[in-house]
């Protein structure tokens, strides 16, 4: 396919100075608009997805994860694969708990968590789905949710719509 569009490139010139002329600026700006939309093209590569890991207690202990949190789990499983909390979010892919910074302009969730968290490789987004909880415990509530995760260039990676149960 590149061997095709280079000659295409090649004897598009070639084409139009044998028919007596340098190509207008219209036609110009047309082949190259091609050229750089079919490199383009090429280029993309798309998105891998990221197979999110629950975040186990023995993982909590390690990370020292305690304290007042949001934690989503997609589906009806038990198993949180993102936690919100007021100072850090967290993901756990690749068997590893990895902290994002939480994004102090996005919107303010329950318990100081919120909405949006970035990190080095990828972007969480934890929203209420409906705006009705049911209480789960004496300290904790939970809310229907969906966590979108974003890699670097703004793909989705990950998109899931589950519990997001709050608490202290």
């Amino acid at each position: 396919m590149r061997k095709s569009f280079l000659l295409v490139l090649l004897a598009a010139p070639m084409a139009l100075a044998g028919c007596g002329g340098e190509p207008s600026a219209e036609e110009q700006a047309a082949i190259d608009a091609a050229a750089l939309a079919e490199i383009e093209a090429a280029s993309v590569v798309p998105a891998a997805p990221l197979n999110l890991q629950p975040i186990l207690y023995p993982d909590i202990e390690k990370n020292e994860l305690y304290g007042a949190s949001c934690a989503f789990a997609p589906g009806g499983s038990f198993g949180a694969v993102a936690l919100a909390m007021e100072d850090a979010g967290y993901l756990k892919y690749e068997d590893t708990v990895q902290l994002l910074a939480p994004d102090a302009g996005s919107a303010e969730g329950p318990l100081g968590s919120r909405e949006k968290y970035d990190g080095r490789e990828y972007s969480f987004r934890l929203e209420r789905t409906t705006a009705d909880s049911e209480s789960a415990g004496m300290d904790s509530v939970d809310y229907r949710a969906r966590l979108v995760v974003r890699d670097g260039q703004d793909r989705i990676v990950y998109e899931q719509d589950g519990n997001a149960q709050c608490g202290a």
